[in-house]
């Protein structure tokens, strides 16, 4: 199977959910143009990231109006959507959803919540407690957001449960130094790197290639309380070779093509998921658990 799949690289508004559902809708209709089939959004891309004490006011439940409205987006062009989620017990989370047909398919929860450095997630929201892929119309998929994927241990679960697509909405400010250099692997063409920019590729590279599947990252640009939020969104197949990314710190849609019958020729050829000893794992993790570590 062969589509066309976008990430839509933008800066939303902070706490202003109307005027990013209206960056939603230019951002579907210019995916359809394209003949997009899937649509990627960044992490928090209805509400903007650092929202703090407007955490209860952008917040969303997942039968609520504004998620119906994002659902309907979906009808032709399938979505990765990142908002507030508040449960029904009153508790928020940092989540990302996928939405197909016109309906939500799939939530996940945020579960690594940054409370260090410039980041403060943990005082504004609760972590998450499970990573599930689910299947869509494009092969089965999971969901890590952004700190997520710094984690081996979640993208290793979403490998074994069946992804054959690894969406990571993401909004990763710049930090590090700025050099003209190239990162490694970078598409032909393009401008300086950031330090931080490197090593997401380094990660979406390797879970592409460890896993045998798509990583699709998307991440925003933009400025929210003086920090810059850089881009360099991408489409990494299972060789891990770019398909499609964006430039850094400006509004884009990538546009890459995927071919699903990439993941089995890389399978064939590479069969580490084959070959893996989840009970051998298991058992190490059990008793690394029991020996009390921190």
């Amino acid at each position: 199977m062969k589509f066309l799949a976008a990430l839509a690289q933008i800066g939303p508004t902070l706490g202003n959910v109307e005027a990013n559902f209206r960056i939603f809708e230019r951002s579907v209709r210019q995916a359809e143009r394209k003949g997009a089939e899937l649509l990627v959004f960044p992490e928090l891309s209805l509400t903007g990231y650092f929202l703090k004490d407007m955490v209860p006011d952008v917040a969303e439940r997942t039968g609520g109006e504004l998620v119906k409205r994002v659902a309907a987006l979906s009808k032709d062009v399938a979505l990765v959507v990142g908002f507030v989620e508040e449960s029904p017990r009153h508790t928020f989370y940092n989540a990302g959803a996928y939405f197909e047909g016109g309906r939500l398919v799939h939530l996940h929860r945020k579960i690594y919540l940054p409370t260090y450095g410039l980041f403060d997630e943990h005082r504004y929201v609760g972590a998450g407690s499970q990573v599930r892929a689910f299947d869509t119309r494009f092969g089965r998929a999971a969901i890590l957001v952004c700190e997520d994927a710094w984690h081996p241990s979640l993208a290793y679960v979403a490998a074994q449960d069946g992804a054959d697509f690894l969406f990571i909405p993401s909004a990763s400010p710049a930090r590090g130094p700025h050099r003209r250099r190239k990162a490694p692997g970078a598409a032909p063409g393009r401008g300086p790197s950031l330090s931080i920019q490197r090593t997401w590729q380094s990660l979406n590279r390797a879970y592409a290639a460890a896993f045998n599947q798509f990583v699709l990252f998307s991440n925003r640009v933009g400025y929210e309380d003086g920090i810059h939020f850089w881009g360099g969104s991408e489409i990494v197949g299972p060789s891990g070779e770019a398909l499609a990314a964006a430039p850094l710190g400006k509004p884009r849609l990538a546009v890459g093509e995927v071919d699903t019958a990439e993941v089995r020729r890389s399978r064939v050829i590479s069969p580490t998921l084959r070959d893996e000893n989840l009970h051998l794992v298991l058992r190490e993790l059990r008793r690394i658990g029991s020996s009390g570590r921190d």
